[in-house]
């Protein structure tokens, strides 16, 4: 059985509002802002960790039938430990309560009358927000048909009615780059895609995917492989397309509006630079389809994995869990959640990189069983590392020693370190190989 057009085309629109929420629609306006006329170099390379990544995290995830079966390769128990981390951190504990907080802060609280309290109202929007949100992830069948038919076309059609308008009426002015963007803008645009949590998303989305296409009848490895690859491809397409607007509005912005605190506030002076007062609505609905697909679908995902850990508590279950424990956090703040975010995306990005790059060389790879444990071993450490000394935490003895790396200052120390060990392994083994042909081959003389 093969799908209809129809269906890889909704099943991309279902993948792409999962990945694109809070952060998706923040960070690049931010970095066109920031970046200035360096935007073309700093985009480039955020479309590696916000774009190619993502897809290929998701074709790597579906390819091992979910994100513990790839992590086992590692070790169990890191299996275990990981997985856990990566759905709490994309879930309820940052992911979720960020793209629920955004809306809000950014399309509701700045028109409320200064005597509101406001307080009070996150929680009233906050609480509704997270109602709709559980409904919708109470019937994950039906997520093709919510997300895909509507919600996405909707969202797509208000962001391109937001950019015509900005070519049509908008003032540019582009000016210098930002200090951060001005000696190494390609590291910093790379850097900055990790805000979007896209590949640690991804590690939860490709099951989902997986398991989409499967509801569609098609039941082959092969063929669901070959349409998630399809849809990733579609999906990551649009998402780099809209990227890329959204950049260039903010870098044509850059000496419009002045420097704002983060990419939400840049993109809410875009949007008032072009409909007045008016554009609160437009921004609302914006910020609000965008965060509502992206927590129906973390939700979804989160649920379904937990709810395979213990036959106790059920799907449904496990959605009224997650779904209120980040009504609870997310009426902590948006700076609170962006804050606390920055250290534990430093510490466990790099790890699911290199895993999902381990697992697109796994054909080549599963004759060294070694490999994937000691390449994200020595990974994990240095990112670890790095973030805890990013958080303030420095351990003097070990610090000095991973100044000495390659591109550390930049927060780009683990990669030579991946490097390193992967090619070590890959001549022990080549070793351990030609040894053992040379035992064959004297037994045989013998």
């Amino acid at each position: 059985m093969n799908l209809k057009k129809k269906q890889v085309l909704l099943v991309s629109f279902m993948l792409f509002s999962l990945f694109f929420g809070a952060g998706n629609l923040i960070f690049p306006p931010f970095l066109g802002q920031n970046a200035g006329e360096n935007t073309p170099l700093a985009i480039a390379t955020f479309l590696i960790t916000a774009v190619a990544l993502p897809v290929l995290g998701v074709i790597v995830v579906a390819r091992f039938d979910g994100l513990e079966k790839l992590s086992r390769k590692v070790n169990p128990v890191f299996a275990m430990l990981f997985t856990v981390l990566i759905y709490l951190s994309i879930g309820p504990g940052l992911g979720i309560p960020r793209a629920a907080s955004l809306p809000f802060e950014m399309a509701v609280a700045p028109y409320m009358p200064e005597d509101a309290n406001l307080t009070v109202i996150m929680l009233v929007f906050s609480l509704v927000f997270f109602l709709i949100a559980g409904w919708l992830a109470m019937t994950p069948k039906k997520l093709v048909e919510r997300i895909g038919k509507f919600l996405t076309p909707s969202l797509l059609c208000l962001l391109l009615f937001v950019f015509v308008n900005f070519l049509l009426r908008g003032t540019v002015d582009v000016v210098p780059a930002q200090e951060s963007y001005q000696s190494n803008p390609l590291v910093k645009g790379f850097l900055e895609g990790y805000l979007t949590m896209d590949t640690i998303a991804a590690l939860n989305f490709g099951l989902v995917i997986a398991t989409t296409i499967q509801t569609l009848g098609i039941k082959e490895k092969k063929y669901v492989m070959r349409y998630t690859v399809m849809t990733g491809i579609f999906a990551g397409t649009i998402l780099a397309a809209v990227y890329l607007i959204l950049a260039y509005m903010g870098m044509a912005s850059s000496g419009v509006i002045p420097l704002q605190e983060n990419g939400a506030w840049t993109l809410r002076g875009i949007v008032h630079q072009l409909f007045g007062d008016m554009g609160a609505v437009v921004l609302a609905a914006i910020f609000t389809l965008a965060c509502l697909t992206t927590c129906v679908g973390l939700i979804t995902s989160i649920s379904q994995y937990f709810s395979t850990l213990t036959k106790k508590i059920s799907y449904k279950q496990w959605v009224y869990l997650i779904s209120g424990f980040s009504f609870i956090v997310c009426n902590q703040g948006l700076n609170v959640i962006l804050s606390i975010s920055v250290p534990i995306l430093d510490a466990i990005y790099p790890i699911a990189i290199i895993l999902i790059v381990l697992g697109l060389c796994d054909s080549f790879i599963k004759e060294i069983p070694y490999m994937y444990s000691c390449t994200v071993g020595a990974v994990g450490v240095v990112s670890v590392l790095y973030a805890l000394e990013n958080a303030g935490v420095e351990i003097k003895m070990l610090s000095n020693l991973l100044h000495k790396l390659p591109l550390y200052s930049l927060g780009l120390g683990w990669v030579g370190v991946a490097a390193v060990v992967a090619a070590a392994c890959l001549i022990v083994h080549a070793v351990q190989k030609a040894m053992g042909l040379s035992r064959i081959e004297n037994t045989a003389n013998e």
